[in-house]
């Protein structure tokens, strides 16, 4: 059997000789209880060399380096390749022998952003302090607008908190784009019926996996926790509503979710259908046939698309993101109709998600950016046509004229490009953020804990971004890429051990503490209950930070009311 390489190639079953079996042996220990997987309790053999475990399908062997054991490329499902694209997954083939894991498997295929990336993508990546014991399990999914990014980044690279929160973190990958993402009947799968969401589909296997699995890496497979950021925190909450991993998922972070609606990031069953039928009619073959198309072809002609202005598209829908579709199994409906999760929820969003898209750091918006009120107008008038096609220059002066009031009321920038960051921010993401947040404080049955991610990233960029909040909750704020726009200073590194620390103590007990923050109470509409994270305070207990600039979205008509 052979697996693949972070180039796509393959790579023969990796035979662990008896010597490095014995040496990886050495590291094992009696099992620790649950209560007791602490810090004290981190292993004390070797600090380099392999480590074996047995899964599912196989065993694997990872690589312990100092304080953590790193277990990458590990398949969680059967490629989705030739008659398993557009079908759900499978389980992973099982192998004889040891498996090599030190190497990551390939990115879901994608355009440009990741190099090597492939449809034969489903593998998972671990982090663990110990194969031995039983600590809180923490899976991560990434972002990416539901069409780019990797388990594999630098940036989510889970040892540091593997190692500070003494847990076992997990991220992976799922299938992006058209392949990811989308629905038709024709696609039905024999098996489970589903023809939707094929991405979700694979998340919600990896969930299943890590629950079967979790034992051999160190974890607690009754205690596991989904994490997510942007697409990925839109995914965490979908996944929590699902009866079908009801007691998979214990406990709920999503962080700066794109919570989704149609036609900002997604669009109806009926114009996927009609997209999907184009594309086959484009490309000379049937809907069905699609599975034979080359990837690469596919994906160029789904881009082809969608590429240009939204309203010169043949359907309405999709127009800033192309995630899930409303299918009545994997998406029962969008997360503004549906109840509130009913397991522990720990919400976060940046204090100002919106300055990543107008040219933060990571995201190279390539202009022109507003410098008078004529440009303002034009640049918010091509964000509120993310979100619908019904918009006109009225709606973009009514957005400037409220947003301006409430930044002379909250003594904040008045200048274009803050004004239009905070319009692009609060529309897409914090808005629907914090109005679900307040919906599950009157409504839900669960503890909620909302934090507000506020540490400013360095000039020339400015506020806190959008995805900010992932370069410090893996510590990769400190990678030579990131320091000089986040720092890496005794500041930023203790920024980082909070958020560490907070999550760490929710995914143990559903509690969020951290030495470093004051005592957190669960989170009440217009009482100081959010924790702000970030700034020379490190961490402090504050009302909901500009509400007023809120109120514009709940008139506006533009993005749903929760």
């Amino acid at each position: 059997m052979t697996s693949r390489t972070s180039s796509g190639l393959p790579r023969r079953t990796f035979v662990v000789t008896a010597a490095a079996a014995a040496a990886a042996a050495a590291t094992a220990g009696p099992a620790v209880p649950a209560a007791a997987a602490t810090a004290a309790h981190r292993p004390s053999g070797p600090r380099t060399g392999p480590v074996v475990v047995r899964t599912t399908a196989g065993r694997i062997a990872g690589q312990r380096l100092d304080d953590v054991t790193v277990f990458r490329g590990v398949p969680y499902a059967a490629p989705p390749v030739g008659p398993l694209r557009f079908a759900s997954p499978r389980p992973p083939e099982p192998w004889n022998g040891i498996r090599d894991a030190t190497a990551f498997g390939a990115p879901a295929l994608q355009t440009d952003y990741l190099p090597d990336s492939s449809e034969d993508c489903l593998y998972a990546n671990v982090w663990t302090p110990s194969t031995t014991g039983r600590r809180p399990v923490v899976v991560y999914i990434h972002g990416g607008g539901w069409f780019l990014g990797a388990g594999s980044e630098p940036d989510y690279d889970g040892a540091k908190p593997a190692v500070r929160g003494d847990m076992v973190v997990i991220n992976f990958n799922y299938r992006l784009g058209l392949l990811g993402w989308g629905l038709h009947e024709e696609f039905t799968d024999r098996r489970t019926s589903s023809f939707a969401n094929w991405g979700l589909q694979d998340q919600a296997a990896l969930l299943r996996w890590v629950q079967a699995n979790a034992a051999a890496f160190g974890g607690d497979p009754g205690n596991i926790t989904l994490a997510g950021t942007s697409a990925g925190g839109s995914s965490t909450w979908q996944l929590s509503l699902l009866p079908q991993l009801r007691g998979v998922i214990r406990r709920a972070i999503p962080i700066s979710a794109k919570h989704v609606w149609n036609p900002a990031s997604s669009t109806t069953p009926r114009e996927s259908r009609e997209v999907y039928a184009l594309l086959a009619s484009r490309l000379g073959t049937t809907v069905a046939g699609l599975r034979g198309v080359s990837g690469p072809e596919l994906k160029a002609a789904w881009e082809e698309l969608y590429s240009g202005d939204p309203s010169d598209r043949p359907v309405a829908g999709w127009r800033e993101y192309r995630g899930p579709v409303p299918d009545g199994q994997w998406m029962r409906g969008y997360d503004h109709e549906l109840p509130t999760p009913q397991i522990p929820i720990m919400p976060v969003y940046a204090r100002t998600e919106g300055s990543f898209f107008t040219g933060g750091p990571g995201y190279p918006y390539p202009g022109p950016h507003p410098t008078d009120d004529a440009e303002l107008r034009e640049a918010v008038f091509m964000v509120l046509r993310k979100g619908s096609a019904r918009v006109g220059l009225r709606d973009a002066d009514q957005a400037i004229a409220f947003y301006r009031k409430a930044a002379v009321a909250d003594g904040l920038p008045q200048d274009p490009m803050s004004l239009w960051s905070e319009i692009w921010g609060d529309g897409l993401f914090r808005y629907q953020i914090v109005r679900l947040a307040e919906r599950h404080a009157r409504e839900g049955r669960s503890p909620q804990y909302l934090l507000e991610f506020a540490h400013p990233v360095r000039a020339p960029y400015s506020g806190t971004p959008h995805e900010a909040t992932s370069k410090f909750l893996f510590g990769s704020h400190a990678l030579p890429a990131n320091a000089p726009a986040y720092g890496d200073g005794p500041l930023e590194r203790q920024v980082s051990d909070t958020l560490i620390d907070l999550v760490a103590s929710f995914a143990r007990d559903g509690r969020p503490v951290s030495p470093h923050a004051p005592v957190w109470p669960e989170f009440a509409p217009r009482t100081p209950s959010t924790l702000v994270v970030g700034g020379p305070d490190i961490a402090r207990v504050s009302a909901t930070f500009k509400e007023r600039q809120l109120r514009y979205w709940d008139r506006a008509g533009w993005v749903p009311r929760t």
